[in-house]
């Protein structure tokens, strides 16, 4: 017999877990929620939030260089230590805070791995908790990789907690995470090599801008070996050896740290998903469009935990939440995952939402396409001095509907809401271009994409 019984039970306290949390509790129900992390989850506490803190300062570093002989003198430096305890007032409280914020409305914490025990408990920390209903919502961990000593791979939660840069760092995987910390790492002074083995990193975003990009990256002084396959990784007393193999040839690379950059997937493996009756791909938990598990109903899941349409994002997986939250309460909902924004936040970041331009082919979409493959001559650019700026607009021929939006240089994070507000609700490419904006802004050359 289960020692508590509850209405809820939330597995996870990031963004896929707290609002659901929160939205039962303040309807009644007697909710508990459990974490085997600080609470918070990932953006909070070893993922978005932090990373935004550290890559401020290098932006700042990065804007002082670019305007040196333009009114500026003298060249900023980061200063590691100073700029991750910065980092660390901001993710140091979040834990103790959200605690107090569950109890405050009356849910119930539990620290410590959840597994199920039956298809309505599960046990935690020597405790069994019944349910009526159970949200998954624990997130994802690094992608395990089946070569020799990835166990000595530094993980994106140990690189944001560095107290001291490393002079020589090697990524493993082209994707957002290693190209964010290779820009931020070189910024700060360190030696930095990306090993991917695809012939183009990025390979989730339009390829018209993402090629630009790892451009600009190498002009940084970033290494970057593509079509290169990792095959293990040395581990020796001061440093670490990555092995690879890049056309037929043997690659060794030497570094202080290797990180590993090379994807996520959901966190299920300790929770014995089969106990709970609960049927999961290798991209999470399988639901249906109210995001009801397929195998157990009194299960539900959100953000990474869950295998749906929806990209691994903070604002996705608080969508999802809302939506469970709303469903259990007898909603119906279903999410909707159209015009959703991603970013990579290099420097400069790099953003994009619906379709690339492929994308678009695929499906049959009648496409015109609006494409500059740089815009550092644009008003909003050149006065940042800025190298390197580009865009791609993606427009239904017929519908003049914006299906999909690309952008590359400053402000590209800010600029691409607009676009995504505009796919979201049907904002024609002719309703953007005579739009009165603000000026001199960055969305003031929205009329000059479209």
């Amino acid at each position: 017999m289960p020692d508590t019984t509850y209405d809820l039970v939330v597995i996870g306290t990031g963004s896929g877990g707290a609002p659901a949390a929160f939205r039962c509790a303040a309807d009644g129900w007697s909710v508990a929620i459990v974490d085997e992390r600080p609470y918070g989850g990932t953006c909070a506490v070893r993922g978005c939030d932090p990373k935004k803190v550290l890559i401020g300062g290098a932006q700042l570093t990065d804007w002082s260089r670019r305007m040196q002989g333009h009114g500026v003198d003298g060249d900023l430096q980061v200063d590691w230590p100073a700029l991750m305890d910065f980092k660390r007032s901001f993710t140091e409280p979040v834990p103790d805070d959200r605690k107090r914020r569950f109890h405050a409305k009356g849910i119930d914490t539990f620290d410590g791995t959840a597994r199920f025990v039956a298809d309505d408990a599960i046990e935690v920390g020597g405790e069994t908790l019944g349910f009526e209903h159970l949200l998954l919502a624990n997130g994802a961990k690094p992608t395990p990789l089946p070569i020799g000593g990835a166990e000595h791979l530094t993980t994106s939660t140990e690189f944001l907690e560095l107290d001291a840069l490393p002079d020589r760092l090697a990524f493993v995987g082209g994707g957002y995470i290693s190209f964010e910390f290779a820009h931020l790492a070189a910024r700060a002074g360190a030696d930095v090599t990306i090993v991917h083995r695809g012939p183009r990193p990025l390979e989730n975003f339009d390829s018209d801008l993402a090629e630009p990009l790892a451009e600009h990256t190498r002009d940084l002084g970033i290494t970057l070996h593509l079509g290169t396959e990792v095959t293990a990784i040395e581990k020796h007393e001061e440093n670490v050896l990555v092995r690879a193999t890049q056309n037929g040839q043997t690659l060794s690379i030497e570094a202080d740290r290797a990180v590993h950059g090379a994807g996520r997937v959901p966190r299920l493996d300790e929770i014995d998903l089969e106990t709970g009756g609960i049927e999961a791909t290798r991209h999470g938990v399988s639901v249906d469009e109210h995001l009801q598990s397929t195998g157990n109903s009194r299960v539900w899941a959100a953000g990474d935990a869950a295998d749906t349409p929806g990209l691994p994002l903070t604002p996705v997986a608080t969508m999802e939440s809302l939506t469970v939250a709303s469903n259990l309460r007898g909603g119906g909902r279903t999410p909707n995952y159209d015009g959703i924004p991603t970013v990579v936040f290099t420097i400069p970041p790099m953003a994009s939402v619906g379709h690339t331009e492929a994308e678009a082919r695929e499906q049959g979409i009648d496409a015109s396409v609006r494409y500059k493959s740089d815009i550092t001559g644009w008003y909003s650019y050149e006065r940042l001095a800025a190298d390197v700026a580009a865009f791609k607009v993606v427009v239904e021929e017929d519908t003049d509907r914006i299906v999909g939006a690309h952008v590359l240089g400053e402000r590209a994070e800010e600029v691409i809401n607009l676009f995504a507000l505009a796919i979201r609700h049907g904002i024609s490419a002719s309703e953007l271009r005579h739009g009165v904006y603000a000026y001199p802004t960055h969305a003031s050359d929205l009329p000059h994409m479209v």
